[in-house]
């Protein structure tokens, strides 16, 4: 039957793989396309299955080349090294690799690469044991030396070879672990969890870069908490992530049921599969153990956002993650608490510095702060359902009066120079400033009720003291 699946995945293929057939070498398909096929009617839909080709061979780098020169619209090499030529054909990618063995160095990042004439061998040496599956072409004939289709009706996650030598072999492998059990819902192997356990400090060889591509993937499965919670208790996230095992020390009294590690990964679940907004829900409390105070009984946490927007930024710039990415996730976690200072109602002035300070994170932000609520009170959340409407409904009201979302002072600094017949420096900031208080505090003034008011503020400012 599921040959059948995996058809659309070779239709494009077949003069690729009669090529390699002429040139007297054999074509698979590999990876993750044929493990998504495969459970393609279940846990991964159609849409998910990757349209980049992973494709493995006997063929050696230079002949792979040679098989793809005239038939591919464009060629990559980059990866030759590593027995990887990489194709584009039209609007589809292929990537061909001899089969090889690799292995790490204790202390080197990158493979040494062994090229091979045994797919078994390939196989052996990759992660899981549902990736060591391998479809011969053009005959549709599944290679699956290490049983990963049983594997995948059973729900289990092991590695072909122990896992000892999988995780040596490529440490990022144990991170890939904990996304796939969330992916698919799989149960790892209780020799797997104890290889994780007892290897995990050798992820430091592995670059921030490729921590963080993994990372930002785990983000995005439909329950990133399952792969969280692996990562925590096996001690992974000691070695990119250590904020997060600290939240479990500390007791939310908001939400008392959970402590603060289950209520940031129940926030992050909740969140829509938005990778930036999941990662602000799981930086949003690790201020938390830092600011922490007992006071009369209870427990504090003043400013937690400021020193969590702190610990945010040093934390994404470890793993390497581009800066614009960095100030959006900062910012997010810097105002997560802003709208709780409006608990008494929203004056206008209010709702117009909370957009004016979300600006483009407004959508973002209103999100993260509807699932930053995980009480199982349900009068509490029906509450702050409903501030929440009513604070959407304000917005959308003065957007319909004013430029809500482009909030500006009524004069710019060249009609500020003009009107008071003075140069540019630092005072046309301070007035500025000055006209964009009375805009938040009363809205749009008109030309001329602003130059009054500024004539006011320049004499009052000129007048000695």
């Amino acid at each position: 039957m599921f040959p059948e699946r995996l058809r659309p995945l070779v239709d494009a293929t077949s003069d690729l793989s009669d090529r390699f057939r002429s040139a007297g070498h054999t074509l698979y398909l590999v990876g993750g396309s044929v493990r998504d096929a495969i459970v393609a009617d279940d846990e991964v839909s159609s849409d998910e299955i990757s349209h980049d080709l992973d494709f493995t061979t006997d063929a050696r780098p230079d002949d792979i080349e040679a098989v793809l020169r005239g038939w591919a619209d464009a060629i990559w090499t980059q990866g030759k090294r590593f027995g990887t030529i990489a194709c584009l054909r039209g609007d589809q990618k292929y990537e061909i690799t001899t089969h090889r063995a690799e292995a790490y160095h204790p202390d080197s990042r990158k493979p040494d690469v062994a090229f091979g004439d045994s797919i078994h061998d390939d196989l052996a040496r990759r992660d899981f044991t549902i990736n060591a599956m391998a479809l011969r072409l053009p005959e549709l004939e599944l290679i699956d030396p290490f049983g990963g289709l049983v594997d995948l009706a059973e729900r289990r996650l092991r590695t072909p070879l122990d896992p000892e030598i999988s995780f040596a072999d490529d440490p990022l492998r144990m991170l890939r672990a904990a996304r796939f059990i969330a992916r698919l819902n799989l149960e790892p192997t209780n020799e797997l969890v104890e290889a994780v356990k007892a290897e995990h400090g050798r992820l430091s060889i592995v670059s921030a870069e490729r921590i963080r591509d993994e990372l930002d993937k785990i983000m995005v499965v439909d329950v990133p908490s399952t792969a969280l919670w692996f990562v925590v208790r096996t001690g992974l996230a000691d070695e990119f992530l250590p904020e997060l095992p600290g939240l479990a020390l500390e007791q939310d009294p908001i939400h008392r049921h959970k402590d603060v590690l289950g209520h940031t990964l129940a926030v992050v679940d909740k969140t829509s599969p938005d990778r930036l907004l999941r990662l602000a829900a799981l930086f949003h409390d690790v201020g938390k153990p830092r600011t922490r105070a007992f006071v009369d009984g209870g427990v504090t946490f003043h400013h937690h956002e400021v020193v969590g927007a702190r610990m945010t930024r040093k934390r994404m710039q470890a793993l390497r993650y581009p800066n614009d990415e960095i100030e959006l996730v900062t910012e997010l976690v810097n105002l997560h608490l802003r709208f709780h200072t409006y608990r008494l109602g929203w004056t206008d002035r209010a709702v117009r510095r909370y957009v004016r300070d979300a600006g483009p994170l407004l959508d973002r932000l209103n999100e993260l702060t509807r699932c930053d609520c995980t009480t199982r009170n349900a009068t509490k959340a029906r509450a702050l359902d409903r501030r929440m409407d009513e604070l959407v409904v304000r917005i959308a009201a003065l957007r319909e009066q004013e430029e809500l979302d482009a909030i500006r002072p009524d004069l710019d600094g060249a009609q500020v120079m003009s009107h008071l017949d003075i140069p540019p420096g630092r005072v046309i900031g301070e007035a500025l400033d000055f006209l964009l208080e009375l805009r938040m505090d009363e809205g749009p003034l008109g030309e001329e009720e602003a130059f009054r008011r500024l004539d006011a503020w320049w004499a009052d400012r000129e007048r000695p003291a």
